[in-house]
């Protein structure tokens, strides 16, 4: 199979969203946006895209033989280089769509592929590296059988007989497997050093009485431009999801006496970012970076207010701290009413209000003064 990561070269894509036959046209126009802002994310054209409604995904190809043909026929007339199906694959149904594809010199990747490639686009910090490399180990686990059937077959086809076939493939997956089981290693030992040197400043800001606020966030919901605002110190804030993935640590004073001036400082850890569908895997391989988010004082929970799925994502993000047993109190910070009219805000706060949230705009301004105040309260 042709490499088509040179990251010089820009490969066309086909998306497909496999998806219940209940679903309604909005949470799908929903699923494929977020879908197509991976792929522009990672610089890749997206050419096409199409649903398919099923509710059991085919055994052999998730998307089934009679779609696989129209797609490939699609490809072939778009030259596109890439099917991604936005759902996550066993690995037998990723090998499948690949025996397939190959004949039109194309490829195929699931969700968690995609992800796991802008993890590494992304990655800066040598730990975030690692745990990119980690995820992707644990990722590719599953498909070592698959790989090394395709060993074996690159082996027929070179004449070799079937005994011999066999006897390579299986030779090449057993060394891929102690090849990943010793960097697999090797990369859990370093991640615990780093994950013991973030303890002792954790305990060192405890001696110094330091408190943290840890932000938590769906993806794109103006964090990064509110943490530049309540600290003053620059983070990358772009319209891209996954634009950054080591944590960031920012200083905010609070003015605890309004007559002398003095008050004290406060730590924020932005952490990574969540989103819908992340596998179990994923979430474990950056507990090192959300344990940050564990050990802060309290959460922030920075929320759309103009996304159309605010609930939902609420509940993903939810959902996920709760895997983590991330147990503080919390701050809902609903960002961006700006962008909504005075009905939708009202519609919001009737289901959120309470003493834990926040309305608040970056780009004007407005509420950040209140979240100040929440932060201080929770924090006394």
């Amino acid at each position: 199979m042709e490499n088509k990561d040179n990251d010089n070269q820009m490969l066309k894509v086909f998306l497909i969203e496999v998806v219940p036959k209940t679903i309604n046209i909005e949470t799908m126009d929903d699923r494929m946006k977020e879908l197509e802002s991976l792929v522009s994310t990672y610089w890749w054209l997206v050419v096409l895209k199409k649903y398919q409604k099923r509710d059991t995904p085919d055994y052999s190809t998730y998307i089934g033989s009679g779609k696989l043909e129209e797609i490939m026929a699609d490809m072939e007339r778009m030259w596109a280089n890439v099917l991604i199906v936005g759902n996550v694959l066993k690995p037998s149904q990723v090998y499948h769509l690949n025996e397939n594809l190959r004949k039109i010199k194309a490829e195929a990747r699931d969700r968690v592929d995609l992800i796991l490639k802008i993890f590494a686009k992304h990655a800066v910090s040598s730990e975030s590296t690692m745990q990119v490399e980690l995820a992707a180990i644990k990722h590719m686990w599953p498909r070592i059988f698959w790989m090394g059937m395709e060993l074996s077959r690159q082996w027929w086809w070179g004449g070799g007989w079937w005994w011999a076939m066999r006897w390579l493939g299986e030779t090449n997956t057993e060394r891929m497997k102690r090849h990943l089981k010793e960097k697999e290693f090797k990369i859990e030992k370093k991640l615990k050093e780093y994950e013991q040197m973030r303890k002792l400043h954790r305990d060192s800001r405890k001696r110094k009485w330091i408190p943290t606020v840890g932000i938590v966030w769906y993806t794109n919901v103006g964090k990064s431009s509110l943490l530049n605002l309540l600290t003053g110190k620059w983070v990358l804030a772009e319209n891209k999801l996954f634009a950054t993935l080591w944590t960031h640590v920012g200083n905010m004073y609070m003015i605890t006496d309004p007559e002398t001036g003095m008050g004290k400082e406060i730590l924020l850890n932005d952490t990574i970012w969540f989103i819908r569908d992340l596998p179990p895997d994923l979430i474990r391989a950056f507990a090192s970076t959300l344990e940050d988010s564990i050990e802060s004082d309290i959460l922030l929970h920075v929320i759309d207010a103009s996304d159309a799925f605010v609930r939902e994502k609420i509940n993903v993000v939810n959902n996920i701290l709760d895997k983590i047993w991330a147990e503080q109190k919390r701050i809902m910070v609903f960002n961006k009413i700006d962008l909504i009219d005075k009905k939708k805000l009202k519609e919001l706060k009737s289901l959120f209000n309470g003493k834990d949230v926040v309305w608040v705009s970056v780009y004007d301004q407005s509420g950040i003064d209140e979240l100040k105040k929440m932060i201080q309260a929770k924090l006394a």
